[in-house]
């Protein structure tokens, strides 16, 4: 049996561990007590550790400020990901980071500071949706939300003893996404072996990591010693920019259609001003209201969403979601129960199910309507012209 376990330097041990393994849990600790560390650092950023502290931490101001900064369709994808790691921490009998919780509460008895040394949670999604492209984004969800998995679990236990096993596991999943694998395991391999890199200075430092990324931060650790960590890990930290003519499009959306609409009252065309509105109104609110429909919305959040599609469309600083996903928020209210099982639901199709999941549901289905509605119902106006 091999133990997942690589010594960088004589001062520096990376433990390798499954997040939902019992016996990656008693590894640690044996490590602790062996090692005697100056410093434990682990596979956590602050958003995560807080999540693993405290599961139910979601309140009412958390929930409208997600819905009011757009971040609905990030945290959904989030949750997708969490649910599938905590699904196969219950078919194994441990909750996922169990083994990073109990390192950090070790290292509090012993009193050894802990340093969190993976990147931001929120940055690393960023950056892999940015980095993959349409088919790649659409093999990801369907993965995540429809695809159910009629094979045997693998062994963790197994996985863990076997190298080749896990490295076998991890190419699997870059087939699926390529480009979001390289940020979701090359860049935090990276960003984990630099962070390392400068803890060295603070004296013998035990890091605690997920098995798969063991190979890597060893590469990493090999090719850093010439880079420059502090820079490498400001550039990894980047979020990526939005690219800028999603938002010149829209902003020139209700210019040109005020523009067809003014040229056609010039010219006198009444029956063109009427069929340039309703498409403008069928198109948005028919997508919106389906959007927010789709999401398991209450009838007035559909109702809301469709009505407010059409104007919102015409401001860039406005969206139907948030109206709908307000309005969802108010008919049916979340209880503190309803935000706790959110944050630990096992399925993702439990999120229909859930009252804090159906509200972000309706908020990014609600946005998604509306922006194909935009779009469907300009390429309706410009070929009635040109036709």
């Amino acid at each position: 049996m091999s133990i997942p376990i690589i010594d960088l330097t004589k001062k520096i041990r990376v433990v390798g561990t499954a997040h939902i393994s019992r016996s990656s849990i008693d590894l640690v600790q044996e490590q602790i007590e062996d090692f005697d560390p100056d410093v434990i650092a682990v596979e956590l950023c602050e958003s995560r550790l807080n999540s693993l502290q405290n599961p139910s931490a979601l309140d009412d101001e958390d929930l409208l400020s997600i819905i009011k900064d757009g971040r609905s369709g990030m945290i959904l994808l989030q949750s997708a990901l969490a649910s599938q790691q905590r699904r196969m921490g219950i078919e194994h009998g441990e909750s996922p980071g169990a083994e990073l919780l109990r390192a950090i509460d070790l290292a509090i008895e012993n009193e050894i500071p802990v340093e969190l040394i993976d990147r931001d949670i929120v940055t690393t999604l960023k950056r892999a949706w940015k980095n993959m492209g349409f088919f790649e984004k659409f093999r990801v969800l369907n993965a995540l939300l429809w695809d159910d998995e009629t094979e045997e679990p693998e062994d963790i236990e197994a996985l863990l003893e076997d190298s080749d096993m896990l490295t076998k596991v991890l190419e699997e999943a870059r087939d699926v996404a390529p480009k979001a694998g390289s940020v979701l395991i090359d860049e935090r391999d990276q960003y984990m072996a630099n962070k390392i890199r400068l803890l060295s200075e603070k004296g013998r430092v035990l890091a605690v990591v997920g098995a798969g990324h063991l190979a890597g931060i060893e590469r990493a650790w090999n090719i850093s010693s010439s880079i420059d960590s502090e820079a490498l890990i400001t550039d990894l930290d980047t979020l990526p920019k939005a690219p800028r003519w999603p938002k010149i499009t829209v902003g020139l959306i209700p210019l040109v259609l005020v523009g067809i609409v003014a040229w056609m009252w010039y010219e006198g065309d009444l029956e063109g001003i009427g069929d340039t509105i309703g498409y403008w109104m069928i198109a948005n609110a028919g997508l919106a209201g389906l959007g927010v429909a789709l999401a398991g919305g209450h009838p007035l959040s559909v109702f809301v969403g469709a009505i407010a599609s059409p104007f919102t469309s015409l401001n860039p600083a406005l969206a139907a979601g948030w109206f709908a996903g307000y309005t969802q928020y108010k008919m049916q209210r979340p209880t503190g129960l309803d935000a706790s099982e959110f944050l630990v639901v096992d399925d993702i199709r439990g999120l229909w199910k859930n009252r804090v999941g159906r509200i972000l549901l309706v908020t990014a289905f609600g946005n998604l309507g509306s922006s194909l509605g935009a779009w469907l119902a300009g390429a309706a106006i410009v070929g009635s012209i040109i036709g």
